[in-house]
């Protein structure tokens, strides 16, 4: 039978247990610089004993960013990038960049960019969009590529292609976000085109002994959206390519539908607190129809997860609601390879240590979700005081 806390292959790449820990916004790179913080968060992550920490969306295009706080990969970032995975190793731990194309989820007005969508338009925050060109296309497969190398000289051990939450590439898979006449729009392998050629990209660019993963949207959550069985053919398109090593599933859409990622309580209160005071009257009053509300079940996206499982060969990495270790285990012994941690790493950074010696109480994670608008000034728990009050980077 195989364990939770043996060495394991991803790709090139040999792991010392099969936890990783998901990307999830840490709200520490201000104006796109790496901080102490940043390396902290990462590090204690790290000494809390998952095989790989993910360092979150990391920009590949000024225009890609989220917002002007977002990292973008480029020669200036390279140095700070270097402490954070220096800093990461000495704790024994691997590293991945999550790079991205932020697409119809950016922020134009503070990027001072075109928000580039499938289509022209208003995206559902209201977002002026503009539609993307095939040379845009070409350009930005080249900072994909561009992108990975930087972050891999930067010491990355492996690189996340973001393909999820109605980002540039999940944008471009979803059939109610992409009416496109073009080789982009219409058939699914046209939709996938643009996801299977960065792919293709990133995995020439960083060569054979980085790992290139996937993160892979299984359903938008949205009517009319992209969803499992579509998820399933383009997951095996990839794996076709022989582009990436593992891939990574989750759901939902940034634009319309977060919380089917997070399941739980919904924070509306918290999250109208961040919002300046025009906007925050509104979210007041539609608040309700954006921030919905699912409730919370252990490992909450397996069964969508078995159906692609069972289409590839590839290591499939289990994402979402995963707070006990015999829940983990029973996913392992169905064929799940990986196991990706948020929320319960928040809560407790050493969950994984404490699991491995023998101590399996489950992480003490409420599912509250009052983490998620704490990502604007510093992505923390706050049931017991951020308890990433993280380790020193000396």
């Amino acid at each position: 039978m195989r364990s939770l806390f043996e060495e394991c292959v991803l790709g090139p790449l040999t792991l010392r247990n099969r936890f990783v820990k998901a990307a999830t916004f840490e709200g520490r790179t201000p104006k796109g610089a790496v901080t102490d913080e940043l390396i902290a968060f990462h590090r204690t992550v790290a000494a809390g004993g998952v095989a790989m920490t993910t360092m979150a969306y990391l920009a590949v295009s000024p225009e890609g960013r989220v917002d002007r706080n977002c990292l973008l990969l480029n020669e200036a970032s390279q140095e700070g990038l270097r402490r954070l995975t220096d800093a990461v190793h000495q704790e024994g731990a691997k590293i991945c960049a999550q790079i991205g194309h932020a697409g119809p989820v950016a922020n134009g007005r503070s990027n001072h960019a075109p928000v580039l969508a499938p289509k022209s338009g208003y995206s559902a925050m209201g977002a002026k969009l503009t539609a993307v060109t095939k040379q845009d296309l070409d350009r930005i497969v080249d900072d994909y590529g561009k992108g990975a190398k930087i972050a891999a000289d930067a010491g990355f051990d492996c690189i996340e292609i973001h393909m999820g939450h109605n980002y540039l590439i999940s944008s471009l898979l979803s059939p109610k976000l992409n009416n496109r006449k073009d080789e982009f729009g219409g058939s699914l392998e046209n939709r996938a085109r643009f996801g299977r050629a960065v792919a293709k990209q990133v995995r020439e660019a960083v060569g054979p002994t980085i790992a290139v993963t996937a993160k892979l949207n299984m359903d938008d959550g949205v009517k009319g959206g992209f969803g499992v069985i579509e998820a399933a053919k383009v997951a095996k398109m990839l794996e076709n390519d022989g582009s990436i090593d593992a891939i990574e599933l989750t759901g939902g859409s940034s634009l319309s539908n977060p919380m089917y990622l997070f399941r739980g309580d919904a924070p509306r209160k918290e999250f109208a607190a961040t919002l300046p005071g025009p906007v925050k009257i509104g979210f007041k009053v539609f608040g309700r129809f954006f921030i919905k509300e699912y409730p919370y079940t252990e490992a909450y996206f397996i069964d969508q997860a078995r159906v692609i499982l069972n289409e590839l060969t590839i290591p499939v990495i289990l994402l979402g609601g995963i707070t006990r270790p015999e829940t983990a285990q029973s996913a392992l012994d169905e064929g799940f390879s990986f196991f990706a941690l948020g929320r319960p790493l928040l809560m407790e950074p050493g969950i994984v240590n404490r699991w491995e010696s023998g101590d399996n109480a489950p992480s003490g994670c409420t599912h509250c979700n009052k983490c998620m608008p704490t990502i604007y000034t510093g992505t923390e728990c706050v049931l017991n005081g951020g308890p990433l009050s993280f380790a020193s980077t000396d």
